[in-house]
């Protein structure tokens, strides 16, 4: 016998990415993002999925720009902090002690202490329900170079179905 189920459930585990957007020098933000993809290796594109009413949506439809920054395995409670708090209301490089660092080309800030930033510029953007679907052109990529060595390992996250932020579709998880 099968059951209804949440469709997203079953796509996970997932990795969480940690997208700063905004400006280094003005209002800059961190969101946390799973739907985050690569769509084409040339040109180098990146399809991320940010909520149609977060903070981060805004910035980054005014900057034309957004940073995906890779997070260890040290950093979960951090992906969920900015994952549930609205950068509308506080600094979460402040409250998370992340530190902001300017990146390459964007205005945005990189997260010193994730291992792989990929800096975008917007290309093309969608409103997909209750995301908007930012995709962005790759312009810069760099990465810890132990990581680069194999010698330092990404993990992806592990645990179950996020239903607090997911669930809402579904009784019965």
């Amino acid at each position: 016998m099968k059951t209804d189920v949440e469709y997203l459930r079953f796509m996970w585990p997932m990795r969480h990415f940690l997208i700063s957007c905004g400006d280094i020098d003005d209002k800059s933000n961190i969101i946390a993002a799973s739907f985050c993809m690569p769509v084409s290796k040339e040109p180098p594109l990146i399809a991320c999925a940010i909520g149609t009413k977060a903070y981060s949506s805004e910035l980054i439809e005014r900057t034309k720009e957004f940073i995906v920054n890779v997070p260890t395995k040290e950093l979960q409670a951090t992906i969920s902090y900015c994952g549930y708090h609205s950068g509308r209301e506080l600094d979460k490089f402040r409250e998370t002690g992340l530190t902001p660092k300017a990146a390459r080309r964007v205005r945005a800030p990189i997260i010193e202490e994730c291992v792989a930033h990929m800096e975008c510029k917007v290309v093309q953007q969608f409103e997909t329900g209750d995301k908007h679907l930012f995709i962005g052109e790759v312009i810069e990529a760099y990465a810890d170079e132990r990581v680069v060595r194999g010698e330092k390992k990404i993990e992806y996250a592990v645990g179950d179905f996020p239903s607090k932020v997911y669930g809402i579709r579904s009784k019965k998880l």
